[in-house]
């Protein structure tokens, strides 16, 4: 997900995995790796806060664990308000949030939008922070603030920044070669084809996180059946043997020809850099995949185009746009300064200081400045504003249990014996009604 962001996406289930973990290997989330951060705000939070307020953060990749420090040293520098910030390893830091949750977790903490958020808020291990949203509420749209509510009603999560999942590739590639962005699956499908005539990888492809594919469900899941039917389906309140599911498998075979040999071996980093050498001509990822083109010229290259139509009926309606941002604990210590805190991280003024050190990711806010976007950011401002539907990415959309402890071995499944679609269906169905109890 830029995961969009404080994040990493490094390692073994990296970016989305939720396990349900014992201590052991803990310590880190609890505070034995913290640094300080020390910057501005605006004056009417300075009577707000004092002392210390604690910072957990999975923001362990260059790019957005500095990005995070400049937005908390804003805060911290006219209030007078000390962050102590845990930067953790975002794999470690996602293996183990149930149990750091439970133990003696910071004040604030990155996590995402949507069912993440309110699984947490359902097992009373958040905060409620409806008074912080009394002064938020006009910097939002009415899909963020619903995206920010748990199921009970309550406001429990700060939005900073969201980004789409599209097929990025070179413009320097298709020009060279005559490529053209295709809009149909046929036209995806003969392109990839082209690209291998040609030499390249027509799909990077990896899933040593385990999270990767399940971008490529999402999308072919949205444009062969429809947001409803996903939605309900990531909601445990359809049939996953049903010949709908069945459908998204056997089109993903398709693909299969056309992806980096040993996929499973490969982490998203390891993709992205086969796009940005020109060994491979596509790659479906969220935009956070900029952050591997260091080169401002191969930044400046990069283009992307929405996930190609399958269904008329659907068209390009729909796609994943996860939201990424803060929530506050249920055993913060210091929780005048931590709302403090997430005010300002709300704020328009953070997460310009945010995009300006990550600029690969779009403000969540309606007030933030748009004004230094890069083309990447510009264009991924209008796909999300022009999308009918907004998914959050099936880890977030549907029960963390679900995702983590069946879907990312059956999608793996899927990749190493692709042949056994009615056995791989059956298969989750059964997983499915033993954990939704449906």
């Amino acid at each position: 997900m830029s995961d969009p962001t404080p994040r990493s996406h490094a390692s073994v289930l990296s970016r989305r995995t939720l396990l349900v973990s014992g201590a052991a290997g803990a310590a880190g989330l609890y505070g034995l790796r913290a640094s300080g951060a020390s910057g501005a705000v605006p004056t009417s939070l300075v009577a707000e806060a004092a002392g210390t307020v604690t910072f957990g953060s999975n923001a362990s990749d260059p790019v957005p664990k500095k990005a995070t420090a400049a937005v908390l040293a804003a805060f911290a520098k006219k209030t007078g308000t000390k962050v102590q910030i845990n930067s953790v390893d975002h794999n470690t830091f996602q293996e183990q949030i149930n149990t750091y949750l439970q133990g003696r977790p910071q004040d604030v903490f990155t996590w995402f939008a949507g069912y993440r958020m309110q699984f947490f808020a359902q097992k009373g291990l958040l905060t409620p922070i409806d008074d912080v949203w009394k002064s938020l509420a006009p910097n939002f749209s009415p899909a963020m603030r619903a995206a920010s509510r748990g199921l009970d009603g309550h406001y429990y999560f700060v939005p900073i920044y969201n980004y789409p999942w599209a097929v990025f590739y070179r413009k320097s590639v298709f020009a060279k070669n005559g490529y053209t962005p295709p809009t149909t699956w046929d036209q995806f499908i003969a392109l990839a084809k082209k690209m291998k005539s040609d030499g390249l990888t027509p799909i990077a492809f990896t899933d040593k996180d385990g999270w990767p594919a399940m971008g490529t469900f999402d999308i072919l899941n949205m444009r062969i059946n429809g947001y409803a039917f996903h939605v309900r389906l990531m909601a445990g309140k359809e049939a996953w043997d049903s010949a709908k599911v069945k459908a998204v498998f056997n089109q993903w075979r398709e693909l299969l020809p056309h992806y980096s040999s040993g996929a499973l071996g490969l982490t998203w980093e390891e993709g992205a850099q086969q796009l940005v050498k020109k060994e491979a001509g596509m790659y479906l990822l969220g935009s956070f995949v900029a952050q591997q083109a260091t080169d401002p010229a191969d930044h400046a290259d990069l283009d992307f185009f929405p996930y190609p139509s399958i269904n008329p009926k659907w068209g390009q309606d729909s796609l994943d746009a996860p939201i990424d941002g803060y929530l506050m604990s249920k055993h913060a210590k210091n929780v005048p300064q931590a709302k403090a805190l997430l005010k300002f991280l709300g704020s328009a003024a953070a997460e310009n200081i945010y995009l300006k050190t990550d600029p690969n990711d779009v403000g969540a806010s309606n007030r933030a400045s748009s004004a230094h976007y890069n083309a990447l950011q510009k264009k991924a401002a209008k796909l999300i504003a022009g999308a009918k539907h907004i998914a959050q990415y099936m880890d977030r959309d549907t029960r963390p249990d679900f995702a983590s402890t069946v879907m990312i071995p059956a999608l793996q499944q899927f990749l190493n014996k692709p042949d056994d679609v009615n056995g791989l269906v059956s298969s989750i169905q059964k997983q499915k009604k033993a954990i939704f109890g449906t």
